[in-house]
Protein backbone atom coordinates (compact mmCIF):
# COMPACT_ATOMS: atom_id res chain seq x y z
CA UNK A 1 0.00 0.00 0.00
CA UNK A 2 1.56 3.50 -0.96
CA UNK A 3 1.89 5.83 2.02
CA UNK A 4 -0.61 8.30 1.00
CA UNK A 5 -3.61 5.92 1.13
CA UNK A 6 -5.18 5.89 4.66
CA UNK A 7 -7.71 3.76 4.38
CA UNK A 8 -9.16 0.57 1.78
CA UNK A 9 -12.95 1.07 2.44
CA UNK A 10 -15.79 -0.61 0.57
CA UNK A 11 -19.14 0.32 -0.17
CA UNK A 12 -22.89 -1.90 1.24
CA UNK A 13 -25.66 -0.31 -0.22
CA UNK A 14 -25.81 1.10 -3.97
CA UNK A 15 -29.20 2.99 -3.35
CA UNK A 16 -29.70 6.54 -4.03
CA UNK A 17 -27.51 7.61 -1.36
CA UNK A 18 -24.24 5.83 -2.72
CA UNK A 19 -24.11 8.33 -5.83
CA UNK A 20 -23.44 11.14 -3.06
CA UNK A 21 -20.35 9.27 -1.51
CA UNK A 22 -18.98 8.03 -4.70
CA UNK A 23 -19.40 11.70 -6.53
CA UNK A 24 -17.26 13.01 -3.55
CA UNK A 25 -14.58 10.53 -2.76
CA UNK A 26 -12.59 11.74 -5.23
CA UNK A 27 -11.79 15.12 -3.09
CA UNK A 28 -10.15 12.14 -0.62
CA UNK A 29 -7.22 11.12 -2.68
CA UNK A 30 -6.00 9.01 0.50
CA UNK A 31 -9.03 6.79 0.21
CA UNK A 32 -9.01 4.05 -2.18
CA UNK A 33 -12.49 1.82 -2.90
CA UNK A 34 -11.63 -1.66 -3.05
CA UNK A 35 -15.24 -3.00 -4.36
CA UNK A 36 -18.99 -2.70 -3.87
CA UNK A 37 -21.93 -4.81 -2.63
CA UNK A 38 -25.56 -4.67 -2.76
CA UNK A 39 -27.97 -7.97 -1.96
CA UNK A 40 -29.76 -6.41 -5.42
CA UNK A 41 -27.11 -7.86 -8.10
CA UNK A 42 -28.91 -6.10 -10.91
CA UNK A 43 -28.14 -2.33 -8.97
CA UNK A 44 -25.03 -3.83 -7.81
CA UNK A 45 -23.86 -4.41 -11.13
CA UNK A 46 -25.39 -1.09 -12.48
CA UNK A 47 -23.60 1.02 -9.31
CA UNK A 48 -20.47 -1.20 -10.02
CA UNK A 49 -20.24 -0.46 -13.88
CA UNK A 50 -21.28 3.32 -13.56
CA UNK A 51 -18.50 4.33 -11.21
CA UNK A 52 -15.76 1.55 -12.96
CA UNK A 53 -15.45 -0.37 -9.25
CA UNK A 54 -14.87 -4.23 -8.55
CA UNK A 55 -17.80 -5.55 -7.41
CA UNK A 56 -18.01 -8.45 -4.50
CA UNK A 57 -20.27 -11.45 -5.43
CA UNK A 58 -21.34 -11.35 -1.45
CA UNK A 59 -21.18 -9.76 1.29
CA UNK A 60 -19.16 -12.39 3.47
CA UNK A 61 -16.18 -12.42 0.60
CA UNK A 62 -16.09 -8.70 1.27
CA UNK A 63 -15.59 -9.15 4.81
CA UNK A 64 -13.05 -11.83 4.09
CA UNK A 65 -11.07 -9.57 1.83
CA UNK A 66 -8.41 -8.64 3.97
CA UNK A 67 -7.34 -5.31 2.09
CA UNK A 68 -10.57 -3.75 3.42
CA UNK A 69 -10.35 -1.91 6.22
CA UNK A 70 -13.37 0.07 6.43
CA UNK A 71 -16.96 -0.84 5.55
CA UNK A 72 -18.95 2.45 4.27
CA UNK A 73 -22.71 1.24 5.19
CA UNK A 74 -25.03 2.82 2.52
CA UNK A 75 -27.79 0.35 3.60
CA UNK A 76 -31.79 1.05 4.60
CA UNK A 77 -31.76 1.97 8.14
CA UNK A 78 -33.31 -1.29 9.15
CA UNK A 79 -30.19 -2.81 7.71
CA UNK A 80 -27.95 -0.39 9.63
CA UNK A 81 -27.87 -2.34 12.85
CA UNK A 82 -27.36 -5.62 11.03
CA UNK A 83 -24.53 -5.16 8.31
CA UNK A 84 -22.83 -2.64 10.70
CA UNK A 85 -22.34 -5.30 13.72
CA UNK A 86 -21.05 -7.80 11.03
CA UNK A 87 -18.49 -5.99 9.81
CA UNK A 88 -17.49 -4.90 12.90
CA UNK A 89 -17.45 -8.66 13.88
CA UNK A 90 -14.80 -9.33 10.97
CA UNK A 91 -12.49 -6.74 12.69
CA UNK A 92 -13.19 -3.90 10.18
CA UNK A 93 -13.41 -0.11 10.83
CA UNK A 94 -17.32 1.45 9.81
CA UNK A 95 -18.86 4.39 8.79
CA UNK A 96 -23.13 4.34 8.92
CA UNK A 97 -25.10 6.08 6.88
CA UNK A 98 -27.55 7.99 10.02
CA UNK A 99 -29.00 6.73 11.71
CA UNK A 100 -27.00 4.09 13.50
CA UNK A 101 -29.70 2.31 14.58
CA UNK A 102 -33.34 1.60 14.29
CA UNK A 103 -33.51 0.64 18.25
CA UNK A 104 -31.67 2.11 20.95
CA UNK A 105 -30.89 -1.19 22.28
CA UNK A 106 -28.94 -2.13 19.23
CA UNK A 107 -27.35 1.17 18.58
CA UNK A 108 -25.64 0.40 22.46
CA UNK A 109 -24.76 -2.82 21.02
CA UNK A 110 -22.71 -1.33 18.28
CA UNK A 111 -21.44 1.34 20.47
CA UNK A 112 -20.16 -1.30 22.74
CA UNK A 113 -18.87 -3.78 20.52
CA UNK A 114 -16.85 -0.81 18.60
CA UNK A 115 -15.19 -0.14 21.95
CA UNK A 116 -14.32 -3.35 23.01
CA UNK A 117 -13.12 -4.72 19.71
CA UNK A 118 -10.49 -1.28 19.39
CA UNK A 119 -12.71 -0.60 16.09
CA UNK A 120 -13.71 3.07 14.94
CA UNK A 121 -17.32 3.55 14.20
CA UNK A 122 -18.55 6.70 13.01
CA UNK A 123 -21.57 7.89 11.90
CA UNK A 124 -23.20 10.08 9.40
CA UNK A 125 -24.22 13.37 8.96
CA UNK A 126 -20.51 14.68 8.08
CA UNK A 127 -22.29 18.32 8.05
CA UNK A 128 -20.28 19.40 11.65
CA UNK A 129 -16.94 18.84 9.66
CA UNK A 130 -18.36 21.13 6.82
CA UNK A 131 -16.70 25.08 6.94
CA UNK A 132 -19.84 27.06 7.64
CA UNK A 133 -20.71 24.24 10.75
CA UNK A 134 -16.74 24.92 11.64
CA UNK A 135 -17.06 28.43 11.62
CA UNK A 136 -20.20 29.03 13.25
CA UNK A 137 -18.86 26.56 15.76
CA UNK A 138 -15.60 28.46 16.44
CA UNK A 139 -17.50 31.82 16.04
CA UNK A 140 -19.54 30.70 19.71
CA UNK A 141 -16.44 29.31 20.97
CA UNK A 142 -14.42 32.81 20.71
CA UNK A 143 -17.60 34.71 21.84
CA UNK A 144 -18.40 36.57 18.67
CA UNK A 145 -21.93 36.74 20.49
CA UNK A 146 -21.34 36.49 24.19
CA UNK A 147 -22.80 33.57 25.92
CA UNK A 148 -24.87 31.42 23.42
CA UNK A 149 -28.68 31.32 24.81
CA UNK A 150 -30.93 30.04 22.42
CA UNK A 151 -30.88 28.41 18.88
CA UNK A 152 -33.62 28.43 15.90
CA UNK A 153 -32.87 24.63 13.85
CA UNK A 154 -35.28 24.32 10.82
CA UNK A 155 -35.16 21.33 8.65
CA UNK A 156 -38.16 21.49 6.30
CA UNK A 157 -37.43 20.02 2.95
CA UNK A 158 -40.39 21.06 0.99
CA UNK A 159 -43.98 19.88 0.64
CA UNK A 160 -42.47 16.37 -0.99
CA UNK A 161 -46.35 14.82 -1.45
CA UNK A 162 -46.59 17.19 -4.44
CA UNK A 163 -43.60 16.74 -6.21
CA UNK A 164 -42.63 13.78 -8.69
CA UNK A 165 -40.64 11.93 -5.81
CA UNK A 166 -41.66 8.53 -7.84
CA UNK A 167 -39.50 9.00 -10.65
CA UNK A 168 -36.48 10.42 -8.91
CA UNK A 169 -33.17 8.91 -9.71
CA UNK A 170 -29.85 8.64 -8.72
CA UNK A 171 -27.17 9.14 -11.16
CA UNK A 172 -26.49 5.48 -11.22
CA UNK A 173 -30.42 4.64 -11.82
CA UNK A 174 -31.19 3.97 -8.27
CA UNK A 175 -35.14 5.24 -7.62
CA UNK A 176 -35.36 7.52 -4.46
CA UNK A 177 -36.65 4.96 -1.63
CA UNK A 178 -40.20 7.06 -0.85
CA UNK A 179 -41.38 3.92 0.82
CA UNK A 180 -38.63 3.83 2.69
CA UNK A 181 -38.62 7.31 3.65
CA UNK A 182 -41.92 8.03 4.59
CA UNK A 183 -42.07 4.60 6.85
CA UNK A 184 -39.09 6.07 8.50
CA UNK A 185 -39.63 9.78 8.43
CA UNK A 186 -38.36 13.25 8.26
CA UNK A 187 -37.16 13.35 12.01
CA UNK A 188 -35.25 9.86 11.71
CA UNK A 189 -33.93 10.51 8.34
CA UNK A 190 -33.14 14.30 8.59
CA UNK A 191 -32.65 15.62 12.23
CA UNK A 192 -29.41 14.63 12.93
CA UNK A 193 -27.85 16.95 10.73
CA UNK A 194 -28.41 19.71 13.34
CA UNK A 195 -28.58 17.57 16.32
CA UNK A 196 -24.90 16.27 15.75
CA UNK A 197 -23.82 19.66 14.96
CA UNK A 198 -25.70 21.20 18.23
CA UNK A 199 -24.42 18.18 20.45
CA UNK A 200 -21.10 19.05 19.17
CA UNK A 201 -21.29 22.39 20.20
CA UNK A 202 -23.34 22.45 23.36
CA UNK A 203 -22.76 19.29 24.60
CA UNK A 204 -25.50 16.39 26.19
CA UNK A 205 -29.04 17.41 25.51
CA UNK A 206 -30.78 17.18 29.42
CA UNK A 207 -34.29 17.25 28.18
CA UNK A 208 -36.68 17.76 25.84
CA UNK A 209 -40.74 18.37 25.17
CA UNK A 210 -41.88 16.98 21.73
CA UNK A 211 -44.82 17.62 19.29
CA UNK A 212 -45.35 15.12 16.31
CA UNK A 213 -48.27 14.88 13.42
CA UNK A 214 -48.92 13.31 10.13
CA UNK A 215 -50.26 16.10 8.57
CA UNK A 216 -50.58 14.78 5.02
CA UNK A 217 -51.75 11.35 4.35
CA UNK A 218 -49.63 8.77 2.02
CA UNK A 219 -51.29 6.46 0.07
CA UNK A 220 -47.45 4.57 -0.20
CA UNK A 221 -47.25 2.95 3.44
CA UNK A 222 -49.85 1.95 5.74
CA UNK A 223 -48.23 3.47 8.65
CA UNK A 224 -46.08 6.72 8.02
CA UNK A 225 -44.05 8.24 10.18
CA UNK A 226 -45.39 11.93 11.52
CA UNK A 227 -43.79 14.41 8.88
CA UNK A 228 -43.84 17.18 11.00
CA UNK A 229 -42.55 17.49 13.95
CA UNK A 230 -41.49 20.52 16.75
CA UNK A 231 -38.85 20.01 19.65
CA UNK A 232 -37.74 22.40 22.22
CA UNK A 233 -34.76 21.08 24.00
CA UNK A 234 -32.27 21.76 26.59
CA UNK A 235 -28.51 21.29 26.78
CA UNK A 236 -26.65 20.10 29.64
CA UNK A 237 -24.55 23.77 29.08
CA UNK A 238 -28.14 25.81 29.36
CA UNK A 239 -28.63 26.54 25.88
CA UNK A 240 -31.99 26.30 24.53
CA UNK A 241 -33.33 24.98 20.92
CA UNK A 242 -36.36 24.84 19.07
CA UNK A 243 -35.96 21.98 16.09
CA UNK A 244 -38.59 21.73 13.68
CA UNK A 245 -38.34 19.12 11.22
CA UNK A 246 -41.15 18.27 8.28
CA UNK A 247 -41.42 17.54 4.47
CA UNK A 248 -44.47 19.88 4.11
CA UNK A 249 -43.61 23.20 4.47
CA UNK A 250 -40.88 25.23 2.06
CA UNK A 251 -37.42 24.02 1.98
CA UNK A 252 -35.68 25.78 4.98
CA UNK A 253 -32.54 24.49 6.34
CA UNK A 254 -31.22 27.53 8.54
CA UNK A 255 -29.50 27.76 11.76
CA UNK A 256 -29.45 30.34 14.02
CA UNK A 257 -27.59 30.75 17.07
CA UNK A 258 -28.68 33.91 19.81
CA UNK A 259 -26.41 34.62 22.22
CA UNK A 260 -26.03 37.79 24.69
CA UNK A 261 -24.22 39.88 22.19
CA UNK A 262 -25.31 39.19 19.02
CA UNK A 263 -26.81 36.37 16.77
CA UNK A 264 -24.98 33.90 13.98
CA UNK A 265 -27.26 32.80 11.22
CA UNK A 266 -26.62 29.82 8.40
CA UNK A 267 -28.63 30.11 5.45
CA UNK A 268 -28.52 26.49 4.40
CA UNK A 269 -26.46 24.05 6.99
CA UNK A 270 -26.76 21.37 4.40
CA UNK A 271 -24.29 23.20 2.15
CA UNK A 272 -20.34 23.34 3.47
CA UNK A 273 -19.90 26.76 1.91
CA UNK A 274 -23.50 28.44 2.91
CA UNK A 275 -23.28 32.22 3.28
CA UNK A 276 -22.60 32.99 7.38
CA UNK A 277 -24.23 35.89 8.82
CA UNK A 278 -23.87 38.08 12.59
CA UNK A 279 -25.94 40.51 13.75
CA UNK A 280 -23.97 43.04 16.45
CA UNK A 281 -25.66 45.52 18.76
CA UNK A 282 -25.72 48.72 17.84
CA UNK A 283 -27.67 49.84 21.02
CA UNK A 284 -26.47 47.43 23.54
CA UNK A 285 -28.67 49.41 26.28
CA UNK A 286 -31.56 48.01 24.51
CA UNK A 287 -30.20 45.04 22.65
CA UNK A 288 -30.94 46.72 19.46
CA UNK A 289 -28.82 44.62 16.53
CA UNK A 290 -27.35 45.80 13.69
CA UNK A 291 -28.65 43.85 10.03
CA UNK A 292 -27.44 40.60 8.66
CA UNK A 293 -23.71 41.63 8.37
CA UNK A 294 -21.42 38.71 6.29
CA UNK A 295 -19.09 36.84 8.79
CA UNK A 296 -16.37 35.16 6.92
CA UNK A 297 -15.26 31.13 6.62
CA UNK A 298 -12.88 29.94 8.52
CA UNK A 299 -11.71 28.60 5.17
CA UNK A 300 -13.39 28.63 1.67
CA UNK A 301 -15.71 25.47 0.63
CA UNK A 302 -13.53 24.24 -2.15
CA UNK A 303 -13.53 20.70 -2.77
CA UNK A 304 -13.91 19.89 -6.03
CA UNK A 305 -16.38 16.94 -6.68
CA UNK A 306 -20.11 17.54 -5.92
CA UNK A 307 -23.17 15.60 -6.87
CA UNK A 308 -25.00 17.82 -9.27
CA UNK A 309 -28.20 18.97 -8.53
CA UNK A 310 -27.82 17.63 -4.58
CA UNK A 311 -26.59 18.93 -1.20
CA UNK A 312 -23.31 21.38 -1.68
CA UNK A 313 -21.85 18.87 0.92
CA UNK A 314 -18.49 16.88 0.96
CA UNK A 315 -20.21 13.34 1.74
CA UNK A 316 -17.42 11.62 1.73
CA UNK A 317 -15.23 13.83 4.31
CA UNK A 318 -17.03 11.85 7.07
CA UNK A 319 -15.25 8.18 5.46
CA UNK A 320 -11.71 10.14 5.24
CA UNK A 321 -12.43 11.49 9.31
CA UNK A 322 -12.89 7.61 10.31
CA UNK A 323 -10.62 6.57 8.15
CA UNK A 324 -8.13 9.04 9.58
CA UNK A 325 -9.14 8.74 13.33
CA UNK A 326 -8.51 4.52 12.89
CA UNK A 327 -4.65 5.47 11.09
CA UNK A 328 -4.07 7.92 13.80
CA UNK A 329 -5.38 6.22 17.04
CA UNK A 330 -7.69 9.32 17.62
CA UNK A 331 -10.85 9.79 19.17
CA UNK A 332 -13.64 10.02 15.86
CA UNK A 333 -14.89 13.77 15.92
CA UNK A 334 -17.91 11.52 14.31
CA UNK A 335 -18.42 9.02 17.30
CA UNK A 336 -20.80 6.64 18.14
CA UNK A 337 -21.67 7.67 21.46
CA UNK A 338 -22.63 11.08 20.09
CA UNK A 339 -24.56 9.25 17.49
CA UNK A 340 -26.08 7.07 19.98
CA UNK A 341 -27.31 10.19 21.61
CA UNK A 342 -28.54 11.46 18.50
CA UNK A 343 -30.26 8.49 18.30
CA UNK A 344 -32.02 8.78 21.22
CA UNK A 345 -33.66 11.99 21.09
CA UNK A 346 -34.46 10.80 17.41
CA UNK A 347 -36.55 8.38 18.40
CA UNK A 348 -38.08 10.75 21.22
CA UNK A 349 -38.94 13.29 19.15
CA UNK A 350 -40.63 10.99 16.52
CA UNK A 351 -42.89 9.03 19.43
CA UNK A 352 -44.11 12.74 20.35
CA UNK A 353 -43.05 12.50 23.80
CA UNK A 354 -44.07 15.36 25.76
CA UNK A 355 -41.31 15.42 28.02
CA UNK A 356 -38.00 13.52 28.20
CA UNK A 357 -35.10 13.41 30.14
CA UNK A 358 -31.49 12.36 29.30
CA UNK A 359 -28.55 12.01 31.71
CA UNK A 360 -26.31 11.09 29.08
CA UNK A 361 -22.51 12.49 29.59
CA UNK A 362 -20.58 12.88 26.34
CA UNK A 363 -16.89 13.52 25.61
CA UNK A 364 -16.10 16.88 23.92
CA UNK A 365 -15.46 17.19 20.17
CA UNK A 366 -12.23 18.45 18.95
CA UNK A 367 -12.92 20.65 16.07
CA UNK A 368 -11.14 20.65 12.83
CA UNK A 369 -7.39 21.07 12.36
CA UNK A 370 -8.25 24.05 10.32
CA UNK A 371 -10.89 25.83 12.44
CA UNK A 372 -9.51 25.70 15.93
CA UNK A 373 -9.27 28.91 18.42
CA UNK A 374 -5.88 29.35 18.33
CA UNK A 375 -6.31 30.85 14.69
CA UNK A 376 -7.46 33.94 15.73
CA UNK A 377 -5.78 36.98 15.48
Amino acid sequence: MIDSVRGVVAIVGCGFVADYYLATMANHPELVVAGVYDRDARRAEAFATYHGLSRYEDFAVLLADENVELVVNLTSPESHYQVSREALMAGKHVYSEKPLATDLAEGAELVELAERSGLVLGVAPCLPLGETAQTLWRAVRLGEIGRPQLVYAELDDGAIHQMRYRSWRSASGAPWPYRNEFRHGCTLEHAGYHLALLIAMFGAVAELTAFASTVVATPEVDHPAPDFTSTCLRFRSGVVARLTCSIVAPQNHSLVVVGEEGALMAVDAWDFGSPLYVRRPIRPERLQLTGPMPYPLVRESTFAHRYEGAHAMDFARGVAEVAEAAADGRPCRLSARHALHVLEIILAISNGESTRRFDTHLEPVTPMPWATDELAT
